[in-house]
């Protein structure tokens, strides 16, 4: 348990705003800000998001995480934890970026944006060069002894698997497509859950697990995706995308970013992983799986 810790989350989107409700809900009650972009003109999302925050009494900080190195320390210097929720959106080098300013600040704790898929397993060199730089963050943090840090490896957003440029799940056509075979597996978490795991990683027990840490909502195949929409009521057909046509594409479209992943889980390495070895499973702690995201989420089934 972390007492009079002060933690910074970077971002209020999807994952952002999951973590800091989940934060101020834990029962240690942490201090929790959050650092945001400054706008001159909010939008009516923006504002719907500060009157969130403020329901939540979370501190909002302005900041430019384009901003040098230097001037992100001084920002990150004050906090005892920072959990980032800011994505690849954010552009190439932020997150090398992001974890040399959390060094040079000597925060005690850090969770990087590492929120996905086992980058270790996968190695460099992969169709999403993104990914590269996840494995220098790795590098960087495991190189130095003075912030700890924790990774907590999702598996996919759930929401993102039902993504529709994503291509694996077409509910307008009743569609579910194979990434390289039926029988490979894909690992999903929700916004929410990956929330309350990390919130419980970091503040449940006295002493905070480091080193990289997985969890999962559901582990499954993507017959096992045909199948649940089936049991659904959904009239579903099967398609498959083969990794040889996925890379002959991606050779085509050397800078599509959605044929970037799928060429990641098309060829079935580091993107999975048993549910009962997780985290959440040794702590038996109750998780949404597929099917109930799919009943609570998608709209009513179109029959083919």
């Amino acid at each position: 348990m972390i007492d009079n810790t002060q933690i910074l989350v970077l971002g209020a989107g999807e994952l952002g705003l999951s973590m800091i409700q989940a934060l101020v809900s834990h029962p240690t009650k942490p201090n929790v800000s959050v650092l945001l972009r400054p706008v001159s003109e909010p939008n009516k999302a923006r504002q719907e998001l500060a009157a969130t925050l403020d329901s939540l009494h979370i501190s909002v900080l302005d900041g430019e995480l384009t901003a040098p190195v230097d001037s992100l320390a001084r920002l990150f210097a004050p906090f005892h934890t920072i959990i980032s929720c800011i994505g690849f959106s954010a552009g190439k080098g932020s997150q090398l970026r992001i974890c040399h300013a959390v060094l040079q600040a000597r925060v005690r704790r850090y969770v990087p944006w590492q929120f996905g898929v086992d980058y270790d397993a996968i190695g460099r060199g992969s169709s999403q060069d993104l990914f590269d730089e996840q494995l220098d963050v790795r590098h960087l943090l495991r190189s130095q002894d003075d912030t700890k840090w924790t990774i907590v490896s999702t598996g996919m957003f759930t929401s993102f698997l039902f993504e529709p440029s994503f291509g694996v799940v077409d509910m307008e056509r009743s569609i579910v497509r194979a990434l390289g075979s039926w029988e490979n597996e894909v690992t999903v978490t929700s916004a929410e859950d990956i929330g309350r795991l990390t919130a419980s990683v970091l503040l449940d027990d006295k002493e905070v697990m480091g080193g990289v840490i997985k969890i999962a909502g559901d582990t499954t195949t993507f017959s096992g995706i045909a199948d649940l929409l089936r049991g659904m009521g959904c009239d579903i057909k099967q398609e498959t995308w083969t990794l040889e046509d996925l890379e002959e594409q991606l050779r085509e479209k050397p800078t599509d970013k959605m044929l970037k992943y799928q060429v990641v889980w098309a060829r079935n390495v580091g993107v999975s992983w048993p549910k009962d070895e997780t985290y959440n499973a040794r702590k038996g702690i109750l998780v949404e799986d597929l099917k109930t995201w799919a009943e609570k989420n998608l709209k009513k089934p179109v029959r083919g």
